[in-house]
């Protein structure tokens, strides 16, 4: 059992008091003044840090090219080890610190999955060979993003990997996703220690550990800000002291984490406080999660268990037997694939089977291209459902979650290729009792090839909580026993294994009359032996009927609730549920705009100016009122950054139509904005969401990128004629760069409305710079932007 590790603390504050100037690289100190690297190692590991980080958090070639430094990061990693081997004389082990590129990875950005991978790979193996103990993954604000990371940790070291995701107040990642979500998945992927730093101070990371500490078994680390930090007469201020942030060490650890230290504003002094409440601590005995089945998106977990209700899997998206969907498919439009995804959810699916299985494509290219647009669409987790291991990957690659593969049988094609590559994205399996020598009848058979596919996997190091057995199902038409065997296949799989089970349902009734009545029939005596997560069509109704009812029947809906609300609101006439879900043709916009479907929403903007719909009606109407709607939302946690970026896109596609059939003087720009991260702050990700947003609700937006002098930002501001300048900065070392900025523009006689914002910034501080609004985040920033632009 591991002790108590104590990490260091903040690293860029002690190099800016060592020398380091204002927008000049931290990490190629490690080359230029090892002495003060080494000794801010010293100071740490003398207040009792167990763990020391190299001084790399930037040092991969994504973030090095800024500087021009991108060819030197095995000298500059290799060197930071150095220092910290030196420093630790033996004393401490040496995390190597690899930080987040600063750029999100397509779709929500420009950055490919590969292009992450290698970036971090490199870094990784640089820290590995020159003999780091940990890798440490910090400050991620996006899982698909750690996944990167991750892989290629795991790839190029054999050393433990922590893995730690930044948090916002809401208790969720900039992207969507919840500690419970980031713990199943990483854990799922190898990561050894799982865990959270920045952005939160003591207080409000205890609720995460726990959370963390709740849906995982690996150990977890948590290194605080010293609180939210503020500028006072020009100098940043974390308000928590050393004493302070040393008493939260016990409730931290109680939460369930067991390496500790510091992030943002912390000091050797707070270390050693810290240390010193830990001292004499024992180690808590965890109580660990039991073993479930539990799949995520980005933003969502699912549990299939026995003992919860049933999850209904959608299969709608699948080709065939279905020409329409693909043909499309073919011919490389997704339009109907996402529309099954949107509906299926709607209908009541909690999972969706993605197939892409047409002849003559690219079906490696058509899944990856399937999976990311759908898992933006909808929060379902997904299922991956192909018999090619390249189409697999991709999907799996692809996907920013945990995903099932449909499926694994005891082939030997399945069992050598699927296995690993489920074992290496963490995802889970839908066990197929099929061989290559055919189709087992009894349930006794089945149980004899699920045993040995089961013990391949756990070969290939998976473990309970990563299995759905499916139990079979032939059609009775050919086998008067078909029917009997699913039963008792079910029931032995809970006696003999315990894991939750699956099945599609339809085959059953295959070449028979009254389909719908055999189907339903059969599903309701499955649900009570045992059947926990169907394959089925969620549209049927009847399906949907006997769901409801069996889930009364056997104590799933207590009470029978659900199934009391449910046919109350079947009482309905079609006729008038018909009356209230039609649409008018701005309702349909405003819908397809919140919904994301960016390949529709052209058709509806013609469709509306084709009905006499002026464009500004269109605009005010549909485009700003779902945008607002979306804003509401965003801030309450029912959409997140991903799905907001979408919509975003569709808004602008709807633009664009609106100006192709509308004369140019009646759709101007909604103004013109001026966009910047401050002088001496190379942190730009959340300036291009806020930019993304304005530009696609139909701002003219002039990006002038990161590190940008005053005099610049001025320059191009009066030379545009802009409207509003907005202005970002990440750290507090830069925040006065915003006053200087503010004072600039009036001295030059700017009359622009000034618009401030990034991690550091707060309300206060905006209005005492002289700002003319504050934007905690890009949607808010697209509406004050609209109000802006109206002041005289």
């Amino acid at each position: 059992m591991h002790k108590i590790e104590i990490f260091d603390g903040a690293m860029g504050t002690m190099l800016q008091a060592g020398g380091l100037k204002p927008g000049a690289c931290p990490e190629l100190m490690n080359l230029e003044k090892p002495a003060v690297v080494k000794q801010i190692h010293e100071a740490y590991i003398e207040a009792g840090a167990t763990i020391i980080e190299t001084n790399t958090f930037g040092a991969s070639a994504l973030k090095l090219e800024h500087y021009g430094l991108a060819d030197r990061v095995t000298e500059i990693n290799t060197a930071a080890v150095k220092i910290a081997k030196e420093a630790a004389k033996g004393q401490a082990k040496i995390a190597g610190s690899i930080g987040p590129t600063g750029r999100f990875i397509e779709p929500l950005g420009d950055l490919s999955f590969d292009e992450a991978y290698t970036n971090f790979f490199n870094q990784a193996r640089a820290l590995t060979d020159a003999g780091a103990d940990f890798l440490i993954i910090e400050t991620c604000i996006d899982l698909q993003e750690m996944r990167a990371a991750l892989l290629a940790a795991k790839e190029a070291s054999d050393i433990p990997v922590i893995c730690q995701l930044s948090y916002s107040e809401d208790g969720r990642t900039v992207t969507g996703t919840a500690p419970q979500t980031a713990a199943i998945l990483l854990e799922a992927m190898g990561a050894d220690i799982i865990g959270v730093n920045c952005s939160l101070g003591p207080e409000e990371l205890v609720p995460i550990v726990k959370i963390l500490a709740e849906n995982c078994s690996c150990p977890i680390s948590v290194l605080p800000n010293a609180g939210m930090p503020y500028l006072q007469d020009g100098q940043t201020v974390f308000p928590m002291g050393p004493a302070d942030f040393g008493q939260w060490g016990k409730k931290l650890l109680e939460a369930g984490a067991s390496y500790i230290g510091g992030c943002c504003g912390t000091t050797p002094d707070h270390i050693r406080a810290l240390a010193q409440s830990l001292k004499e601590q024992p180690l808590p005995k965890r109580k660990l999660p039991p073993k479930r089945l539990w799949l995520t998106s980005r933003s969502k977990s699912i549990c299939i268990d026995k003992n919860l209700p049933t999850r209904l899997i959608g299969e709608r998206i699948n080709p065939t037997g279905r020409k329409k969907l693909a043909a499309e498919i073919r011919e490389g439009s997704l339009l109907g694939v996402k529309k099954e995804a949107i509906n299926q959810v709607k209908a009541g699916a909690h999972l969706l089977d993605v197939n892409m299985g047409v002849g003559g494509i690219d079906q490696a290219a058509a899944m990856q291209k399937a999976v990311t647009e759908i898992a933006q669409l909808t929060d379902a987790p997904l299922v991956i459902d192909t018999s090619d291991a390249k189409a697999l990957e991709a999907g799996l690659k692809a996907y920013p979650g945990r995903a099932l593969i449909n499926s694994v049988s005891y082939e030997p094609e399945r069992i050598a290729e699927f296995l690993p590559l489920a074992k290496k994205y963490g995802a889970a399996i839908l066990c197929l009792p099929i061989t290559s020598e055919g189709v087992p009848k009894t349930a006794e058979e089945r149980i004899s090839i699920m045993e040995k596919i089961i013990m391949a996997a756990k070969a290939q190091g998976m473990h309970d909580g990563d299995f759905l057995l499916d139990a079979l199902v032939m059609t009775v038409s050919a086998d008067k026993d078909a029917c009997y065997e699913v039963l008792i296949t079910l029931q032995m799989y809970r006696e003999r294994f315990g894991y939750p089970t699956t099945m599609g349902l339809s085959n059953i009734s295959f070449g028979l009359p009254n389909r719908s009545l055999i189907n339903s029939t059969f599903f309701a005596m499955c649900l009570a032996a045992g059947l926990d997560a169907p394959i089925m069509n969620p549209y049927d109704e009847s399906m949907q009927k006997v769901l409801m009812a069996s889930s009364a029947l056997l104590g799933d809906d207590p009470q029978g609730l659900a199934y009391s609300r449910n046919e109350a609101n079947l009482a309905v006439p079609k006729a008038a549920v018909a009356k209230t879900t039609e649409q008018t043709p701005l309702e349909a916009i405003k819908q397809a705009v919140i919904e994301g479907e960016k390949d529709e929403i052209p058709i509806l903007v013609e469709n509306a100016l084709n009905a006499g719909i002026p464009g500004n009606i269109i605009t005010e109407e549909a485009l700003t009122a779902a945008m607002t709607d979306i804003g509401v939302d965003f801030g309450a946690g029912r959409m997140f950054l991903p799905q907001v970026l979408l919509s975003a896109e569709t808004m602008r596609a709807a633009f664009n139509k609106i100006k192709e059939r509308t004369p140019i003087n009646e759709t101007a720009e909604q103004g013109t904005v001026v966009i910047a991260t401050v002088k001496g702050d190379v942190h730009d990700l959340g300036k291009n969401i806020t930019g993304a947003l304005l530009a696609n609700s139909g701002f003219k937006l002039i990006d002038l990128g990161k590190d940008v002098d005053s005099t610049e930002i001025v320059k191009a501001a009066i030379e545009n004629n802009a409207d509003i300048v907005g202005l970002c900065a990440l750290m507090t070392t830069t925040m006065i760069q915003i006053d200087k900025v503010i004072t600039d523009l009036k001295e030059a006689g700017c009359e622009a409305k000034v618009m401030v914002g990034g991690a550091a910034v707060t309300q206060d501080y905006a209005d005492n710079a002289g700002a003319d609004a504050y934007a905690p985040d890009g949607v808010k920033a697209v509406e004050l932007a609209k109000e802006l632009v109206k002041r005289p």
